[in-house]
């Protein structure tokens, strides 16, 4: 079992859990995934959009499954290893750090690009290190924060539902389905997926949840359920007010969505802000806690293991997420990296599954055909993603598994 296990104070309950896990996933993703998808599938993404979310349920079955028995730090990392063994859960963890620590990256550029047009690179920096600092403050804080962006979020995301279906037009919905074939409604779930992948911050949490054996799997679930029903509507909305070719040409679906009723659009800039602002404040917390996971068994370097005496956080992983994710948006721009995300997280959740699938009936929830199903849509999913995107996510697992051999072989 991962060493680290244990040293973390119990201090979130259901309502907290939830909101972290609702708030990685209203994030960013809901403001900028549409327009690709829209891209590739036409108004087949709401087709799309069922697909993700039910590969996205299975995950999240296997998710609350496993937490239940292996409430620890690092999510899929521990549940590899300890089901799989120790590749495959370092496999899990490299791809959830190397794939989160660039969306982190992401997410910043993102809020930086909406609050601060002109000084993005100072702004999103900025958003680094504050959020950091709520991290290191403790978890109760930073569910409390996650709470307030969504709260914002949620009601620029019900204004744009209610203005978009009222003043749209119904017709556009039976615009073609299938613009971009079959591939195309594929590559589509795989984008719209990326904005379905915050539950495993509850995971990655879960050292950190009172009742784990309850509390994750309700609040995985629960979080899920809730932002499917969001972004269907969203999704509809979107295709009512612009049509699947003006939604896949605009950069501001939601403002533009809004301006098109004649509504002002620095609503949904304001939600998108938030929503960014929530997404990354999960995901550093959440890349943080695999990171100092992966350090307790050494597949990181252990420096990084390590927990505040008082605040009871892994402050030095956090710190180092925090410096390398502000390296980053300050050198390159990676806005466009929901692609290799998804990769990364697909990968992520396949092993997760796998590792469902290894479980004993004695602490089993959920039927395993969810688990094949689930591991086989994460396969397809990622294979059908843009080239660039797997040709990126391949090479960046070789270089981690590459590295492992070397330095495990060091040792010996």
């Amino acid at each position: 079992m991962n060493t680290a296990n244990g040293r973390l104070a119990r201090r979130l309950g259901l309502v907290d859990a939830t909101a972290i896990g609702l708030g990685s996933m209203l994030g960013a993703g809901v403001f900028a995934a549409f327009a690709p998808a829209a891209a590739a599938a036409g108004s087949g993404l709401l087709l799309a959009l069922v697909l993700a979310a039910f590969v996205a349920y299975c995950n999240a079955s296997a998710s609350a499954q496993l937490a239940a028995v292996y409430p620890a730090s690092g999510g899929t990392y521990v549940y590899g290893r300890e089901r799989l063994g120790e590749w495959w859960g370092f496999t899990a963890g490299w791809g959830f750090v190397v794939g989160k620590t660039a969306s982190c990256a992401a997410m910043a550029l993102t809020f930086a690009a909406y609050a601060a047009p002109g000084w993005e690179r100072p702004a999103a920096v900025l958003a680094v290190v504050a959020l950091t600092v709520v991290n290191l403050l403790g978890v109760t804080r930073t569910a409390t924060v996650t709470k307030i962006l969504l709260a914002i979020v949620l009601v620029v995301l019900i204004a744009v539902i209610v203005v978009s279906t009222v003043d749209g037009e119904p017709a556009r919905l039976g615009e073609p389905w299938f613009d971009g074939g079959v591939l195309g409604v594929l590559q589509a779930a795989g984008l719209l997926f990326f904005a379905f992948a915050g539950y495993a911050r509850i995971a990655t949490l879960g050292e950190e949840v009172r009742r784990p054996g309850r509390t994750i799997p309700l609040a995985i679930l629960g979080a899920l359920a809730v932002a499917v029903v969001i972004y269907l509507l969203v999704g509809i909305a979107l295709l009512m007010a612009l049509g699947p070719q003006r939604l896949a040409a605009t950069g501001a679906p939601l403002a533009e969505a809004l301006a098109s009723a004649g509504v002002p659009g620095w609503p949904a800039r304001v939600g998108a802000a938030a929503a960014s602002l929530g997404a990354l404040l999960a995901l550093i917390a959440g890349v943080g806690r695999t990171t100092f996971a992966m350090a307790g068994n050494r597949d990181l370097p252990t420096v990084l293991d390590a927990v505040h005496p008082r605040l009871k956080v892994p402050h030095r992983a956090e710190i180092a997420v925090g410096v390398l994710v502000c390296v980053i948006v300050s050198t390159v721009d990676i806005r466009g990296a929901i692609g290799f995300s998804s990769f990364g997280v697909l990968v992520y959740y396949a092993i997760a599954n796998a590792a469902a699938y290894t479980q004993p009936p004695a602490v089993r929830k959920w039927p395993r055909a969810l688990n094949v199903a689930g591991l086989a849509g994460c396969v397809l999913l990622a294979a059908t993603l843009p080239w660039q995107s797997v040709l990126a996510g391949l090479a960046v697992f070789a270089v981690g598994l590459a590295g492992r051999a070397i330095v495990l072989r060091t040792r010996r």
